[in-house]
């Protein structure tokens, strides 16, 4: 078996096994879990080689070949860059979350979580089907639910999780549908050959509505303004999540569809324009919300919005520097927002909050983490000698025009990236220089699994820079190929070089210093404006919930009123104009056949059928008209057996006799009135509907008469019902073995329907049916459910 294709399941398999696991070693147990994505991210290295050379591997399964759905996968320079980040930085997460989790009752389900997360995300791209995209698509989304809930005893955790699932999970529907329109026009559904059909998709009439829909689904997840809400509540999980969410896996999920898409629907007047619009409008809301905070994690946080829509911008910039800074950002932001966030963990774990202003002086305390935060927040600052820098350099190359548009864009970058260096120094300086401030808990050195991951994120973030062509070789040059769609090569190195891009840079520093240096005072006035805006999307997602749930009880009271009558009703005048509008719309009416030659015991027969439906129209009780409608079945019963099919009619009449004996114990179960206190406007209506759907009926079967008898079926079952199955009464075969799961399943929501009557019939109180409650229960206060534990207000939790 290919080793690819284990390498889909083996973190699903490692989830399985992971709380047996804590069980026996506990917090030791992520040392062995962390060898799985150790393992694959190793695996991955060995195409190295050939995807630098420009090749590209495919392979697969057949899944559904009747609809050409295959079990597919792709790497290339693009999704094999996202395989080694998930789980390069995924084995360091698991170590991590082993001393973070340390001691938590919970760590062996946290553990499970983030790896099923993991394999979510790596299945996503490295998937080439798109029906396989979309089912990774959502199943991050699932998995970063059950994270981001982790603490479900807190009402903020529970709101954060619903709000990612709906958010996303509601784009990943939208971006399904723009998927089924790229698969009709273009006739292909996997991402290989997509690829290949060129500009077909461009100068389709469908075009823009596939495009939209794409990009609704991306922009959800990957968190762009006005939909970035979500992401910054999700910093409800703890640590561990935070920082793989952010740095590897799934709000760069968004990023790299837009990427994988930009060959086949970029290069046109939309796509270069709504990107940039929207990316360069989240790249200043970022920065700017990350600037207001005070919190560790959610100034990281919004800085990761701001990240996100800097990526979306430049890959939508549509020059070929612009998606080569947008590789080596994505990698960049990758290495030093991963470090960033386990740094604001060990602050918060070791020194018992993560609030900036109760921070200082933690230098002497955690020496490794200050390191560690130093080296990342040089990168994400853009300065020498860190990718960051090298990203920054060709982010400038690539935007830096004289027309307008691009002036405006570069603006902006030069804005966004200036406020990230003051984010990024703010995070690493003011927790541990300055003053000594008492903390909650006395702080010290985060334990070796917890300094491991931002030690070597910043050291890889260093090295790449430092060896930047084997870098580029290997990893930049051909993701960038991969997403420009044609071989592009990265030169770019850490010696700066005179030119436009410099001189920008060394405005950005400049402005980020002068803004880093008066960070308390800008921290005020965003606070202030944002106070006099009031409303926010945040907001407006509790209202747009609200609402929701609001027409949900109205419609619900609406169409489920309780009232059996009214469901009958609607049921059967649906089913007269379905079945009408049929043979209207097809203009096709049934021949009415001559009436049949019966014989004096058949016309017997029908003459006590149509005794017993006078009897059950004229019933004075409702126990008179349940045994008189019996009357119609066991005729019925008498014509099978007359007509030579005395099986069939030997369970008419125990189907008939169980009805009638179950409707008539249950009727004395029940206080009904025993005459009918309906209208005679009521009257008649349902006599329409009924006679309406009889005729309907009818007319359906005489049609269905009329048309040729195909004896394909039984001719098969005549033929294999011995052979295949042993047994010659055919009915009997087709029942057990032919359609022996369906039957089974049928059994099975037989007997759960009666478990669910049992449950109920054991919980009702030891009294008669319909009488009135004692005065002591009637007077005793209703039990109160269990509180909830909530949040203490204003607590710094994770």
């Amino acid at each position: 078996m290919d080793l690819t294709f284990l390498a889909f399941f083996a973190p699903f398999l490692a989830a399985l096994f992971a709380p047996f696991l804590v069980q026996v070693l506990r917090h030791n147990a992520a040392w062995v879990l962390a060898l799985v994505p150790a393992l694959i991210f190793v695996h991955f290295t060995g195409f190295l080689p050939e995807v630098s050379d420009g090749g590209r591997v495919t392979g697969g399964y057949q899944w559904i070949p009747s609809f050409n759905v295959n079990f597919s996968w792709l790497i290339d320079g693009l999704s094999l860059t996202f395989a080694l980040l998930i789980s390069g930085i995924g084995t360091l997460i698991v170590l991590y979350a082993g001393g973070y989790m340390k001691g938590d009752p919970q760590q062996g389900r946290f553990l499970s979580f983030i790896l099923m997360f993991m394999g979510a995300m790596q299945g996503l791209v490295l998937s080439d089907s798109f029906f396989m995209f979309f089912v990774f698509w959502e199943l991050t989304s699932i998995t970063s639910f059950l994270l981001i809930g982790f603490k479900h005893s807190y009402e903020r955790s529970r709101r954060a999780a619903m709000q990612a699932l709906v958010v996303t999970g509601g784009g990943g529907l939208v971006m399904l549908a723009g998927l089924i329109v790229i698969w009709n026009v273009t006739g292909v559904s996997e991402f290989s050959l997509l690829l290949a059909t060129d500009g077909l998709l461009r100068e389709s009439p469908f075009y823009l509505a596939a495009l939209l829909l794409i990009l609704g689904g991306a922009f959800t997840k990957s968190a762009q303004f006005p939909l970035h809400f979500w992401l910054p509540n999700a910093m409800e999980a703890p640590t561990p999540v935070s920082a793989y969410l952010h740095s590897a896996t799934m709000v760069k999920a968004g990023v790299y569809l837009v990427m994988r898409l930009n060959p086949v629907l970029g290069e046109t007047v939309a796509w270069e324009t709504i990107l940039p619009l929207f990316g360069g409008a989240t790249l200043l809301v970022g920065t700017l919300l990350a600037v207001r905070q005070t919190d560790l994690k959610l100034m990281l946080a919004y800085t990761t919005v701001a990240s996100l829509g800097l990526l979306v911008m430049l890959t939508g910039f549509g020059t070929e520097k612009a998606i080569e800074g947008a590789v080596l950002y994505l990698v960049a932001h990758s290495l030093f927002k991963g470090a960033l966030f386990m740094v604001a963990g060990n602050v918060d774990h070791e020194a018992g909050t993560r609030d900036v202003t109760r921070l200082g002086g933690l230098m002497a305390a955690m020496p490794i983490t200050f390191g560690a935060a130093i080296l990342a927040a040089l990168s994400m600052g853009g300065l020498p000698p860190f990718v960051g820098f090298l990203a920054k350099e060709e982010i400038y190359y690539g935007i830096a025009a004289s027309d307008p548009w691009s002036i405006f864009i570069t603006a902006v970058a030069i804005v966004g990236n200036a406020l990230m260096l003051v984010i990024g120094f703010a995070v690493a300086l003011k927790p541990f220089l300055g003053q000594k401030v008492e903390t909650p808990k006395q702080a010290h050195e985060a334990p070796l699994l917890m300094f491991a991951g931002p030690v070597v994120l910043a050291i890889v973030g260093l090295a790449a820079a430092l060896w930047s062509g084997l870098f580029h070789a290997l990893i930049s040059s051909p993701m960038a190929s991969a997403v420009a769609g044609t071989p592009l090569e990265i030169t770019i190195s850490i010696v700066p070089k005179p030119g436009i891009a410099l001189t920008l840079s060394v405005v950005t520093v400049a402005l980020g210093i002068v803004l880093y240096l008066a960070i308390a005072r800008l921290r005020g006035a965003i606070a202030a404006t944002l106070t006099a805006i009031g409303w926010g999307p945040d907001h407006g997602f509790d209202q747009f919930m609200r609402g929701l749930v609001r027409l949900s009880v109205s419609m619900t009271r609406t169409l489920q009123n309780g009232r059996m009558e009214f469901y009958m009703t609607a049921t059967f005048v649906l089913l007269a104009l379905w079945l009408f509008r049929t043979m209207f719309a097809a203009n096709e009416w049934p021949a009415i056949p001559a009436f049949p030659v019966l014989t004096f015991y058949e016309w017997a027969v029908f003459i006590i059928a149509a005794i017993g439906l006078i009897a059950v129209v004229y019933a004075s009780n409702r126990l008179t008209a349940i045994v008189s409608l019996g009357i119609q079945g066991f005729a019925v019963a008498i014509l099978f057996m007359l007509m030579g099919a005395p099986d069939l009619s030997f369970t008419q009449f125990m189907v008939e006799t169980l009805t009638v004996v179950i409707l008539a114990l249950a009727m004395t179960r029940l206080r009904l009135s025993p005459q009918d206190h309906r209208s005679l406007v009521q009257t008649i209506l349902d006599g329409v509907v009924a006679i309406a759907c009889g005729v309907a009926l009818t007319l359906i079967l005489l049609q269905v008469l009329e048309t040729p008898f195909d004896r394909t079926l039984t001719e098969f079952f005549n033929l294999y019902s011995y052979s295949l199955a042993q047994g010659r009464n055919i009915v009997n075969v087709i029942l057990v073995d032919f359609r022996g799961v369906d039957t089974f399943g049928e059994i099975g929501v037989v007997m759960v329907a009666g478990l669910a009557i049992l449950a109920l019939l054991r919980i009702v109180p030891k009294r008669s049916l319909g009488s009135a409650p004692s005065p002591a229960a009637a007077s005793a206060p209703a039990p109160e459910a269990p509180a909830m534990p909530r949040e203490p207000a204003g607590a710094v939790k994770e």
